[in-house]
């Protein structure tokens, strides 16, 4: 008995020291009144750290903007010094960052641990205002188990007594390149990507942000609006580019800003050369 007890204890401690939980704790602090305010989301960062701290640079200039929630795929492989040259990254940023769970925290050896250990819990709430904000795991690219399910039909139903729901997952429902319905980079189960497209109609969730594709895409899923942003530092897909999504809710009025990034990507660079070769060579 004495060791169950000691056992939640640590659970209790380690979860209430987590990094996530800090930042909840700060954007709490700051949950005052008034209807305006802004946030950003972000995805997809692993290793490209130049981009990233580019965007935490925007961030801190952007007084309007009160926190930040990256949408997973923080890290390569889910190695722990990768989660830590992570953090060294983020916290140089004044604002609170969210940071969420995808298929790249998930190590071939422990799967989600290196993540826990770190940042917490893989699923969570937390409301600011009039919003409430989900954030779920389906880092097994796999959808949500029962447990999970059930949990985010409570969070969908509490909810309603908001005015705006948000919901963050790291993995699409479908991937928007494939065609409207379709599987790709996203949840590999139809059935299961359908099944929570159908909750997240029933409870009216206001936006539903996915990343795991390194692109930017938006659209609606059934009657769900969804954004994809995977620009945050990893490597490009064709025809994308660096940005971050700026969310500015006021009262009942949502604006959803792409933020894009003044920065030349490997495909541009290459490019460029071959123009200035292709100018040298006629001129001769």
């Amino acid at each position: 008995m004495k060791k169950l007890v000691l056992l939640v204890f640590i659970s209790i401690v380690s979860f209430a020291s987590s990094y996530n939980q800090k930042m909840l704790s700060q954007i709490e602090a700051q949950n005052s009144d008034g209807k305006v305010f802004s946030f950003a989301v972000m995805g997809d960062n692993r290793d490209g750290n130049s981009i990233l701290q580019k965007i935490l640079h925007k961030l801190d200039a952007d007084k309007s903007i009160k926190f930040a929630l990256n949408n997973g795929d923080l890290v390569s492989s889910g190695y722990e010094r990768e989660f830590k040259n992570y953090l060294n990254v983020i916290k140089t940023c004044k604002k609170p960052i969210v940071s969420i769970i995808g298929n790249h925290e998930i190590p071939w050896y422990r799967e989600d641990g290196n993540y826990i250990d770190t940042f917490g819990e893989t699923y969570f709430s937390f409301i600011y205002k009039n919003s409430y904000f989900i954030v779920l795991d389906d880092s097994n690219e796999k959808g949500l188990g029962k447990k999970q399910r059930r949990w985010l039909e409570k969070e969908l139903q509490n909810a309603q007594k908001y005015e705006h729901r948000f919901v963050f997952l790291n993995v699409p429902l479908y991937d928007p390149r494939k065609g409207e319905y379709e599987q790709g980079h996203s949840l590999d189960s139809h059935k299961k990507a359908k099944r929570l497209n159908d909750i997240f109609d029933e409870y009216n969730v206001s936006m539903v942000f996915s990343s795991h594709i390194n692109s930017y895409f938006r659209g609606i899923w059934q009657k769900t609006p969804y954004i994809i942003t995977g620009g945050a530092g990893a490597p490009l897909k064709e025809n994308s580019f660096y940005h971050y999504i700026k969310v500015i809710v006021d009262g009942d009025k949502i604006e959803y800003k792409v933020v894009k990034l003044d920065v030349k990507t490997v495909g541009m660079w290459l490019d460029e050369m071959r123009d200035e070769i292709v100018k040298k060579v006629e001129a001769h």
